[in-house]
């Protein structure tokens, strides 16, 4: 029975540990067809040295997602660090029409998440609210620390929850994936929230313990 026990134990975190690699491993391929469209026409009009950057910039996002494990987390400053990276492949495609803001504490910037659990909230605020729109839109990330939890905020000025696209973009891929990374690696001590964003557009919220590297090795 003992034997049996230990066998079950380890078939469920083996699935567990399965379910979160294929979670953090899904790359969005209309991201990088996307990108390859957008730097081949930066080629056709001759705009080698943008090209090159973009280029440049994918395989270093690449190689992060790669060089990750997804078992493991990192601080929120090297996660900022990877989203850099992505932010300036799409500024490639959108160029002034993506307006980025960032208001980070610094306390904030040293707290361990997921590696990546930002990339498919940006992505999916920039497919549903920047893309559509004319003029573009604005992109906010948002970081702090209250008490011991960690609060994480992208917010933008798209067309918000009471737009009939909505229905898309609260149930898409990458807030799904997102959802349930961290109801796996999580359970209950964090919470994830969808909320208009004023005057208009929304807001998605991350609430996770506040913990650096410096407390998980001590523990």
């Amino acid at each position: 029975l003992q034997e049996q026990t230990q066998q079950t134990l380890k078939a469920t975190a083996a699935a567990h540990q399965a379910q979160l690699k294929m979670l953090r491993y899904q790359l969005n391929p209309h991201f990088l067809f996307n990108t390859l469209n957008a730097i081949s026409t930066l080629i056709l009009d001759g705009a080698n040295e943008t090209a090159n950057l973009a280029v440049s910039r994918l395989s270093d996002f690449l190689r992060y997602t790669l060089d990750n494990d997804p078992m493991k987390r990192v601080t929120l400053g090297s996660e900022l660090g990877a989203i850099d990276l992505y932010l300036e492949i799409e500024k490639v495609r959108f160029g002034e029409r993506l307006v980025i803001q960032r208001n980070v504490e610094g306390r904030a910037m040293q707290a361990l998440v997921p590696s990546l659990v930002l990339q498919p909230l940006i992505e999916n605020a920039i497919k549903y609210a920047i893309s559509p729109c004319e003029d573009g839109g604005i992109l906010q990330i948002s970081a702090r620390v209250q008490q011991q939890t960690l609060v994480l905020q992208i917010a933008d000025t798209g067309p918000g929850l009471g737009n009939g696209s909505s229905k898309h973009k609260s149930s898409g891929v990458g807030l799904k994936n997102t959802r349930e990374r961290l109801q796996q690696l999580y359970a209950d001590e964090q919470a994830f929230t969808l909320a208009p964003n004023e005057p208009t557009g929304l807001v998605v919220t991350i609430n996770l313990p506040f913990e650096t590297e410096d407390e998980t090795d001590n523990a």
